[in-house]
């Protein structure tokens, strides 16, 4: 529950009144709490807390999905401008909360000051508040790059010159340098308390180190790819010689909270696709979870992603449901079991020389079974019943026959068929598996969840221990230290069910970008690891591409979303009758090619910004 403090400021003094107004002005308020009473209490201290965890600013999270539709990860049924709009505006994915940042502040400064409190609430809330901090500025860092950094609460004495508040803006650098050194600072003063999911810990503390010095070693490394993404005063850029030492942090980092052994990697259910589908709604001991923000139905804090992404055919509500597709551009990326990667096995050269299959289902099950932990596919079972996906039935004469409304029937031959299924796809027709897919990943299956009146309060999951292990194999092979890389990535894909362990010699970029592609899919990764790589202007390139045949390399092109459509077969009589054939569609809804142009490494600073602080420089390319 959030707690509004409100500081009195002053009390105005009266020359003239009576003796009553006077008692009148002592009356203490029930209803306002001041500044010393809140941080005399650590109740009210944690209250004070909880509001500032709510208000990290994380890209995407369940209220805002449709972020996950705006790369190559999925199709947006009903929101269709994030398919035909061609370039991304420099003021994506921008923050400038310095008010937060204040309010932080603020909080670090009232803790120390308090006197009421124990030493150790004192320490411990001092050190959530300095996690809040950093972590706000690593938000910052990896979106505008280099920012003022400010670590006090600034305060204007009304003289007409506020050029005293004014920061010029750091190296960015000197901010992942700021970020790492306080997640540093603080591990040992945080409990190590890994059941404790919601509150700054220790393993935190750790996670959160690995992965900004992963980020800024990345960008050290890689950044001479794009020389102009850079400023001279190094706002935004970082020196290449950096680079090793900040991929060594993260190493060193991520193997201590590996051997301390406080958290493990989820494996509870036998069947491996939904052991993976698991981690994100269990909430009872999950060993992998680190860090999330938490919904409960009896808070009243819930949200809508169920209800949104619910299987058309099997809604709670009406006619709610089905709005964001994974695309067949992510569903291929999931390799089979061999190690090898290759588009579906969906015709013989040709999109009319069909591969049939018995069951819809039967197409993806040579594939990582992360695959159906991540994606409903056709013939999937949720909410045990089966998720009827067919666009059509290919009749006799190689024809296809379809229709416009979901469950449609025609007449074929004087008998009554139904030629689409329940859930589509219909292109166009909102909510109708238009990509072919549903979501799994953190779609609710607890009855009710799709409903307006109750909703969904499965957790938003902003670290687990897999990424640690990803973390880990990718500074290591940064490091030169193949073996090792190899060791922390197959404890991932051993738990996935990938039997044949990668070699050193497999262990290449390529293979890097690719596991957390299909580990971390809809994680809020995609967007900022491409862009430490520097390879988003390279895939989103603005070109019409067809589907890459080629989806383990790192930098194929993928500007488009495709969409896979299965079809029955009719034809009684004939060996394939009810057989499942399926093709590769472009929807029409797709009428643009996405590019990432150099000026979207960072987003804009704003004019207004400028204005009010001239110290500031604007972001290169823009």
């Amino acid at each position: 529950m959030k707690k509004t403090i409100l500081s009195l400021v002053a009390l105005f003094s009266l020359t003239t009144g009576c003796k009553e107004d006077a008692e009148f002005l002592n009356i203490k308020s029930t209803n306002i709490l001041l500044v010393d009473e809140v941080y005399s209490d650590p109740r009210l201290v944690l209250s004070a807390a909880t509001d500032l965890y709510n208000r990290i600013p994380d890209l995407v999270e369940p209220a805002n999905f449709g972020i996950m539709a705006s790369f190559d990860e999925a199709f947006a049924s009903g929101d269709y401008g994030r398919h035909q709009n061609r370039e991304y505006s420099y003021d994506d994915w921008s923050l400038w909360d310095y008010g937060y940042i204040r309010e932080i502040n603020l909080f670090i400064e009232r803790v120390n000051a308090a006197t009421r409190l124990s030493a150790a609430d004192k320490a411990r809330f001092a050190a959530e508040g300095r996690f809040l901090r950093a972590n706000a500025y690593f938000e910052l860092v990896k979106r505008m790059g280099g920012v003022p950094l400010v670590t006090e609460s600034l305060t204007y004495d009304y003289s007409g010159d506020a050029s005293y508040l004014r920061k010029p803006r750091a190296k960015e650098s000197e901010v992942y340098d700021f970020v790492i050194s306080e997640f540093e600072a603080i591990k040992s003063i945080l409990p190590k308390t890994p059941n404790e999911k919601s509150r700054a810990t220790y393993g935190l503390a750790l996670a959160s180190k690995v992965r900004a010095a992963l980020y800024a070693g990345s960008i050290a490394k890689y950044g001479v790819n794009t020389p102009t993404v850079s400023l001279p005063n190094g706002e935004v850029g970082i020196p290449a010689t950096k680079a090793t030492a900040y991929f060594q942090t993260a190493l060193t980092s991520a193997q201590e909270l590996i051997t301390s052994g406080q958290y493990s990697l989820y494996q509870k259910a036998p069947d491996l696709s939904t052991n993976f589908a698991n981690i994100f709604l269990d909430k009872a001991n999950n060993p992998e979870v680190i860090f999330v923000e938490d919904y409960k139905l009896q808070s009243g804090k819930i949200h809508s992603f169920a209800l949104d992404n619910q299987p058309r055919a099997i809604t709670e509500e009406g006619e709610r449901g089905g709005r964001l597709n994974p695309s067949l551009n992510l569903v291929q990326s999931f390799e089979k079991l061999d190690n090898s990667f290759a588009p579906l096995a969906i015709n013989k050269g040709t999109p009319n020389d069909y591969i049939y299959y018995d069951k819809p289902e039967d197409l993806f099950a040579d594939r990582d079974p992360r695959l159906q932990g991540t994606v409903l596919v056709p013939g999937a079972i949720f909410k045990n019943r089966p998720i009827d996906i067919f666009a059509g039935l290919v009749l006799a004469n190689g024809s296809i026959l379809s229709g416009d409304q979901l469950g449609q029937l025609k007449p074929v031959n004087g008998v009554s068929v139904q030629v689409v299924g329940l859930s589509g796809p219909i292109d166009g027709y909102d909510g109708s598996a238009q990509g072919g897919f549903y979501m799994r990943k953190y779609n609710d299956p607890v009855t009710g969840s799709g409903q307006i009146g109750t909703q969904s309060e499965v957790w938003n999951v902003r670290y687990r221990y897999a990424e640690v292990l990803l973390n880990a194999a990718e500074a290591a092979f940064e490091l030169g230290q193949n073996a090792v890389a190899a060791g922390y990535l197959k404890q991932v894909r051993d738990r996935a069910g990938l039997t044949q362990p990668l070699t050193p010699g497999e262990v290449t970029f390529d293979r890097i970008v690719h596991e957390r592609k299909v580990e971390l899919a809809y994680e809020n990764h995609l967007l900022w690891d491409m862009k430490r790589w520097r390879i988003a202007h390279i895939v989103w390139d603005g070109s019409n591409s067809d589907l890459t045949t080629l989806p383990g390399k790192a930098t194929e092109p993928s500007t488009r979303v495709y969409s896979l459509w299965p079809y029955k077969v009719y034809n009684p009589g004939a060996a394939n009758h009810n057989k499942w054939v399926f093709r590769k569609v472009l929807s029409g809804r797709v009428t643009q090619s996405h590019v990432f142009r150099l000026g979207n490494y960072y987003s804009r600073i704003t004019d207004a910004i400028i204005n009010n602080n001239p110290t500031i420089v604007r972001n290169p390319n823009q």
